[in-house]
């Protein structure tokens, strides 16, 4: 597997490209905003000749869906923004959806147990969380919902919506959330 990260728009909201070994990816939020951004990302995409599979949205902020229209015009994808809990069915890919709201009632985490990461959206960050202060943001379920993250191995590798990645012992070590 590859991991590309992007930084968009004035929030610097990280959109993550996931890559097999067969040139199929998927993609985790849509922050491009600008043109220039997303001509950044499709050349990319072009250049490594992808075929993106599935493009996983991880909450209905706009910092994080202001790319979706042009993510369905460019590439012709439905983008997935509130899915079924439990096991995702998109070919290619072993995704499990974990339920995290507290930021915004629709935050879902997208954790994939093979490859040991974990696309946290705005749920956690390196040592801090997403804001509760926004519509749909409550503390206590933001809690709740950090309780389901830290059972999983020490060694996940956290990539959260925004700043930098860090790993699920990291975050037991040093987060005051946790």
């Amino acid at each position: 597997m590859n991991l590309k990260t992007f930084y968009f728009n004035p929030y610097r909201e990280c959109t993550y490209v996931l890559t097999d070994d067969a040139n199929h990816a998927i993609v985790i939020d849509a922050g491009m905003y600008e043109e220039r951004e997303q001509q950044r990302f499709a050349q990319y995409i072009q250049s490594e000749q992808l075929t993106i599979v599935a493009l996983l949205i991880t909450h209905a902020h706009p910092d994080h869906v202001c790319g979706v229209e042009f993510m369905e015009q460019t590439y012709g994808l439905k983008a997935i923004v509130e899915p079924a809990k439990g096991k995702l069915d998109i070919p290619y890919f072993d995704i499990q959806v974990i339920a995290t709201p507290g930021h915004k009632e629709d935050c879902v985490c997208y954790y994939l147990p093979k490859e040991n990461i974990i696309f946290t959206g705005d749920t956690l960050f390196q040592e801090s969380i997403g804001r509760t202060d926004l519509p749909g943001g409550d503390m206590t379920t933001l809690i709740r919902s950090l309780k389901k993250l830290i059972i999983l191995p020490d060694n996940t590798h956290v990539y959260p919506g925004h700043g930098y990645p860090t790993t699920i012992e990291h975050e037991k070590m040093y987060n005051p959330y946790l």
